[in-house]
């Protein structure tokens, strides 16, 4: 137990130590990484917190986690089409969206959403500390192992819905896959999981990017000349999703 809970407090200080680094980054807007990597950084801390539900700290810390997502969301989808958009000449268009970023990146350094995650997640590590010297973890191990088990089951039961949504799918491989990094020595991945974990993710990511741009697309005229290609490319993207899934579902369960 002793082993586990140490582990814990060195994730989250480590995740601590990243979101500062990030957030330095936005701040001095030194790169086009930093907003991605912030958003990773928080992703690995509601995976490592799901598990932990209950325990004292964990919901206020999700919460925090949470609206910084949300807060982030909205400028990390004009990053990624900003960076279609130049790949594919688009360029007046991308720059447009572009020249919006460095204002974003010190607006998010700076916001009070970011500041009280940091808040939290820097007391954390006494929380758990003061619930294992209050004898309040034990059985933390099997509990974990419980919750990353009905994670399994719940895409387990999603994949061979008939009529699965693929949005909801996607956030439950997201979930899967951070919660197996996570946890590797409590997560017990059948063979070659973790590479369609990732292949299925990919593969949804480009259906979901394509859906996105699309809805985008109808009151954002610049958007008007990729419209064609991107119904093209969502199609085959839904193909590819769907083959990918039927090996996840086949190989993993």
């Amino acid at each position: 137990m002793s082993a586990l809970v140490d582990q814990l407090v060195a994730q989250v200080i480590g995740l601590e130590v990243g979101l500062l680094s990030c957030q330095a980054r936005l701040a001095a807007v030194t790169d086009d990484e930093a907003l991605h990597d912030l958003r990773t950084t928080v992703r690995r801390l509601r995976s490592l917190l799901r598990p932990l539900r209950g325990l004292p700290g964990v919901e206020q810390l999700e919460l925090a986690a949470s609206t910084v997502g949300q807060l982030t969301t909205p400028l990390r989808d004009r990053e990624v089409l900003a960076a279609y958009l130049h790949q594919h000449g688009h360029h007046e268009a991308a720059d447009r969206r572009l020249r919006l970023q460095p204002d974003a990146y010190r607006h998010v350094a700076q916001s009070p959403e970011l500041a009280h995650l940091l808040q939290i997640l820097d007391a954390f590590p006494r929380f758990i500390r003061a619930s294992q010297h209050q004898k309040l973890l034990k059985g933390l191990r099997a509990r974990i192992e419980k919750r990353l088990a009905k994670q399994w089951q719940k895409l387990d039961d999603a994949l061979k819905d008939p009529d699965h949504d693929r949005h909801r799918l996607r956030l439950l491989i997201k979930r899967v896959r951070y919660a197996a990094e996570a946890y590797p020595e409590l997560d017990k991945l059948p063979a070659n999981a973790m590479s369609r974990l990732k292949n299925a993710q990919a593969a949804l990511g480009d259906w979901h990017d394509c859906w996105q741009w699309l809805a985008q697309a109808e009151h954002q005229a610049d958007l008007q000349p990729c419209v064609a290609v991107w119904h093209r490319t969502m199609a085959k993207a839904e193909g590819q999703a769907d083959r990918v899934l039927d090996k996840l579902s086949t190989g993993c369960f």
